[in-house]
């Protein structure tokens, strides 16, 4: 029987992993060890001797030449998070050893929550909000709502994410633009997109919806030159990351053009500074990076490694394998 172990940060354990996923792999595993931190197994990499495999997610460890060495056994990593960016390292590319994560599970609710504040705003939800407060009565017209029906949503970045927002917009009347180099016009199209440029975005989109992973090139990619061309009442939203976006510049934008709405789930720093502007800018939404996995939903990431799982000791091809050609354009 293969023998694992899991090394992850103990908090989220039992969330990643939930009982009845971990009841299931150490049906189909041999679990010789208590779970680890990755801390406690620094103390002792003696343990990783036996190990074929490692059951892991955040906190985890990294995969240098240190642990490869007390690991001559390790054949594979099944990592129950996102990013394998600061885990993986060039002596683990070397020794083959095979890398997956549930970064398509953890795009679920990131998708489900952009996709609620999609339709949210195209009814102008967030305007309304805030003008409500304001003052404290309601609106006398509400026929200027652009809504769903024959609205334009740009998507920047077919990332795992922007792919499953734009299969999740199918159900809707909606016409959807997106922005990547990486992409062709064919594969886009399978996916009901048009690629335009990422001015084209920002100037025909009623909805702007950023996905990019976070790379150098990507680094402050959107800033005033962008959004100060957004249509008249359009809005913005941010699951990816805080530091694609200028902040200072995006401030500057919006207090100018009060009629854009901002939705931002993450910043850069997150949370923002206590003394930001995000803070009491009305036009500025922030949410505390709930769009990932949080609570129950920790629990698809480990139930898509317990799959992974199955098909390696089955010896069948895994579904969402990580490869080193790719692995420079991943978030």
């Amino acid at each position: 029987m293969v023998k694992g172990l899991y090394v992850m940060n103990q908090a989220s354990f039992e969330l990643v992993y939930p009982k009845a996923v971990r009841k299931e792999i150490e049906t189909l595993s041999d679990i010789y060890k208590q779970p680890l931190t990755n801390q406690q197994l620094q103390q002792d990499l003696s343990v990783l001797h036996e190990a074929e495999v490692i059951f892991s997610g955040w906190g985890g460890p990294k995969l240098d030449q240190t642990l490869l060495n007390a690991a001559p056994n390790l054949k594979a990593f099944f990592y129950a998070a996102g990013s394998l960016k600061h885990t993986v390292t060039k002596a683990a590319w070397e020794r083959d050893i095979l890398l997956t994560n549930a970064v398509k599970a953890n795009a679920v609710p990131v998708a489900e929550y952009t996709l609620s504040q999609i339709l949210f705003c195209l009814k102008k939800g967030w305007t309304f909000t805030r003008s409500i407060r304001r003052n404290k009565q309601y609106p006398t017209k509400t026929n200027d709502v652009s809504g769903a029906f024959g609205s334009t949503v740009g998507i920047v970045s077919l990332s795992t994410v922007g792919r499953m927002v734009c299969e999740l917009l199918k159900s809707f009347d909606v016409h959807v633009i997106a922005y990547d180099p990486y992409i062709k016009a064919g594969e886009a199209a399978k996916l009901g997109v048009k690629l335009c440029s990422l001015e084209e975005i920002f100037s025909r989109s009623d909805v702007v919806s950023l996905h990019p992973p976070l790379l150098e090139e990507t680094k402050a990619m959107i800033g005033k030159e962008l959004i100060s061309q957004m249509r008249p009442s359009a809005s913005m939203i941010n699951t990816s990351r805080g530091a694609i976006i200028k902040e200072a510049e995006m401030v500057e934008v919006l207090r100018e053009r009060t009629d854009i709405t901002v939705v931002l789930d993450v910043t850069s720093p997150e949370p923002p500074h206590a003394d930001s502007p995000l803070y009491y800018l009305e036009n500025v939404i922030l949410t505390p990076h709930l769009a990932g996995s949080v609570g129950k939903e920790c629990g698809r990431m480990g139930s898509y490694m317990l799959e992974e799982f199955k098909r390696y000791i089955n010896h069948e091809p895994l579904r969402w394998q990580i490869k080193e050609e790719f692995f420079h354009i991943l978030a």
